[in-house]
């Protein structure tokens, strides 16, 4: 089995800088220690796997392919920092439309990361910057750690 580390999207592993929805790669801006830290995760072993709520989808805000266009960005800027992201897994729903189970505070993304990579979910810990993305992760099963947002990210040993 392997272990992972799940991470909320806007606000963790970027600073929104006011907008509420992004998506366009020109918006995005990673926070600071972002690299470092998942650099040093995936070197003790830890899988990287994004877990986001992308509800303008669903507002009709932007479309599926502009998510996946960031996405794709975000991946290959970590390349560029010699860092896999295993999996960047989204919910395009949102509550005032439809309702889902893999919109955070649900657990469905994350129990599908954990079934897909065979991950073990007692070595494993989500960080996020809400409520809703820490419920997702205890509903898994999974430690979770509330950082404020747009905060550095904790070391390893802070973190077990």
């Amino acid at each position: 089995m392997q272990k992972a580390i799940f991470l909320d999207r806007d606000g963790v592993i970027n600073n929104p800088r006011e907008k509420y929805y992004i998506f366009k790669k020109e918006d995005f801006f990673f926070n600071p220690s972002v690299f470092k830290r998942l650099r040093e995760y995936s070197q003790n072993g830890y899988l990287i796997i994004i877990i986001s709520n992308q509800g303008g989808i669903s507002n009709k805000f932007f479309l599926k392919s502009d998510t996946e266009n960031l996405h794709k960005h975000i991946i290959d800027e970590f390349k560029k920092e010699n860092i896999g992201i295993t999996e960047i897994y989204y919910c395009p729903h949102h509550s005032d439309n439809e309702k889902c189970i893999c919109r955070k505070p649900d657990s469905l993304l994350i129990e599908k990361a954990i079934a897909r990579f065979d991950i073990d979910k007692s070595k494993s810990i989500l960080i996020g910057d809400s409520e809703r993305d820490i419920l997702s992760g205890e509903k898994a099963g999974i430690k979770s750690l509330l950082i404020k947002k747009n905060s550095d990210l904790p070391s390893l040993s802070d973190l077990l």
